[in-house]
């Protein structure tokens, strides 16, 4: 099988649902999270406090061929609380990462993250082959590399000065991935924490 970026879908879970990603779930976003300092403080643009800037950052996402973005709703309410992203990984075969993701402080620590990427990485290697997903953070950002190695992501490794934060400082990037014969056990420990 090839490895291939996915087009346009919609993912079921049973607490959130994941969709292409629209200017129409802009107003949601903002509600759920878009001026939060905290939500924002490890993402590579700044916080964006208007309504208006968090469409520009999602416009740019729409734009960029390389991505395909997902807007998190909520099931339950119907509205947007988040977004995520699949990423192509250029000079990497039949990898793809999983990144630019955050949801509105009100869901961290609940079920919202661990359902979206179970969706994502049984989409990845199970229907569209691919034999590496890889996901990356910020150096000081211990509880998203914590999150990543709980759902089975093994240290790759850090890159030290990789990209300047939006305050100017330098980010050292933290490397994790996940390979499809990683999947499987991973796949089982996401299930557990799900209760499926």
């Amino acid at each position: 099988m090839t490895a291939k970026m996915p087009g346009p879908l919609v993912m079921e879970g049973r607490t959130v649902r994941l969709v292409p990603l629209g200017l129409e779930h802009v107003p949601d976003l903002f509600v759920s999270g878009g001026g939060d300092d905290e939500v924002w403080r490890w993402m590579p643009v700044a916080t964006p406090r208007t309504e208006e800037r968090l469409r520009q950052v999602a416009l740019s996402l729409l734009e960029n061929p390389g991505v395909v973005p997902f807007a998190v709703v909520l099931r339950e309410t119907g509205r947007a609380i988040g977004w995520t992203t699949y990423h192509d990984v250029p000079g990497f075969d039949h990898s793809l990462e999983i990144g630019w993701t955050w949801y509105g402080r009100a869901h961290w620590r609940t079920a919202v993250n661990t359902e979206c990427k179970l969706m994502l990485l049984a989409h990845a290697f199970e229907v569209l082959g691919h034999n590496r997903v890889l996901l990356k953070t910020d150096c000081l950002n211990t509880r998203s590399q914590d999150a990543i190695r709980r759902i089975g992501g093994v240290y790759e490794g850090t890159l030290r000065r990789h990209r300047p934060r939006p305050d100017g400082t330098w980010r050292d990037t933290v490397y994790f991935g996940i390979l499809d014969d990683e999947w499987p056990p991973a796949r089982r420990r996401l299930e557990e924490i799900l209760g499926l």
